[in-house]
């Protein structure tokens, strides 16, 4: 049922929301394994790094204090381009990826510099972390702001919630259109970030930073997607 579902849905949000979760889970694991378990996509993980870090310490604990405010300054940033694109009349989308993709690069030419990495506090490993960190930065701002149409991209936690409830319902066959449709919508998401986490793990045991090519490559195709309006 969910994916004959598939065809009822916009196909251009789609793509976006499958695309952007993919790529979450794909650089948040590459940061996990390449920078002694920093989580680029999210804070939450990294406080509780942070926590474990001061009752154990270990080489880690820097790069994840400082991936907090890279994270915030990304948001805060990210707004202000939001804002400057309306004042304009464009669409701001476009210029987000953009901003994103230039992040990226920093955090893949940053990580390349840095290897082999051994010690997460040499200047390269750091600069590598706040990139990384400010680049997906960029990707949860944006989806409050320009991509309220889609589910969170970055962190499953609530994806998953809601949809175990919404499979629930459904086979109690108590759950109704509007249910059915979300089930949908929270579904491939959550399928295609689990996708790219295990991606990206494999990506970076064969190429190390080299492996961010691939989520480049994909903001490039959003972008030209998005300026196209290509919705088809």
């Amino acid at each position: 049922m969910i994916f004959l579902k598939i065809a009822d849905t916009d196909r251009h949000h789609l793509v976006q929301n499958i695309s952007l979760s993919f790529l979450a889970g794909y650089i948040d694991t590459i940061g996990f394994v390449a920078l002694f378990g920093l989580f680029t996509a999210h804070v939450t993980g990294n406080f509780v790094l942070i926590g474990a870090e001061l009752v154990r310490p270990s080489h880690g604990v820097l790069i994840k204090f400082l991936a907090f405010p890279a994270f915030v300054l990304a948001v805060a940033f990210t707004r202000l381009v939001v804002i400057w694109r309306e004042k304009q009349g464009k669409p701001a989308t476009p210029s987000l990826l953009l901003l994103q993709l230039v992040l990226l690069l920093g955090f893949l030419f940053a990580g390349y510099c840095a290897e082999p990495i051994t010690d997460t506090s040499t200047t390269m490993a750091l600069l590598a972390g706040i990139l990384g960190a400010a680049s997906m930065g960029v990707q949860n701002a944006a989806s409050r702001l320009t991509l309220k149409h889609m589910t969170p991209t970055t962190v499953m936690t609530g994806n998953v919630t809601q949809l175990v409830i919404d499979l629930v319902d459904i086979v109690r066959h108590t759950a109704d259109e509007e249910t059915r449709s979300r089930c949908v919508k929270f579904f491939w998401p959550v399928i295609f970030f689990g996708i790219g986490a295990v991606g990206g793990a494999f990506a970076y045991s064969h190429v190390h930073f080299l492996a961010l090519l691939l989520p480049a490559v994909l903001l490039i195709y959003l972008y030209f997607i998005e300026v196209s309006g290509d919705t088809g």
